[in-house]
């Protein structure tokens, strides 16, 4: 759990944009993990698999929120750029961050996650498709639809980055 944990809280911080509910969801995701410990085929891709189900856990929790929304209850999460932004982020880097996540919040969540796990938390490809089970066809597809939004959006508001 040492080793593992801030890797965890820190990826479910960053697709989810704030730290809500991340320590349930960690939590929870250790509980499966330790009850499906079996299933893992290599000790080495250990992480990978643990992420996997933390971005499965965080799915969930968006997809839920977003049909709540639809029928009126609850409010969206703030952003929270200090659970985002490095302590030494100026203002422009943050002001940034927050148009980012404005922006993939109004996407489906399915792009949104890949996204994030490909140019936020730096995944390969092929990882992405492993993280949220999926093909590499598939991935890509929603990656370059979350990257298109993203464009439009900082075009709209004067070409601020993308």
């Amino acid at each position: 759990y040492r080793r593992h944990a801030a890797f965890a809280l820190n990826l479910a911080v960053r697709i989810q944009g704030g730290v809500g509910d991340v320590e349930d969801i960690v939590h929870d995701a250790f509980l499966r993990a330790h009850d499906r410990l079996d299933e893992l085929r290599e000790a080495g891709a250990f992480r990978g698999w643990l992420g996997s189900i933390v971005v499965r856990l965080v799915r969930s929790r968006l997809r839920r929120g977003r049909f709540l929304g639809t029928l009126g209850f609850g409010a969206q999460e703030a952003i929270d750029l200090d659970a985002l932004a490095a302590e030494t982020a100026g203002p422009e880097t943050r002001a940034l961050l927050a148009q980012i996540y404005g922006v993939l919040r109004r996407l489906p969540v399915d792009q949104r996650i890949a996204w994030t796990l490909r140019y936020v938390e730096r995944h390969t490809l092929p990882d992405v498709a492993q993280m949220v089970d999926c093909s590499l066809a598939t991935v890509k597809r929603r990656i370059a639809a979350a990257q298109a939004a993203l464009d439009v959006a900082f075009a709209e508001n004067g070409g601020a980055g993308g």
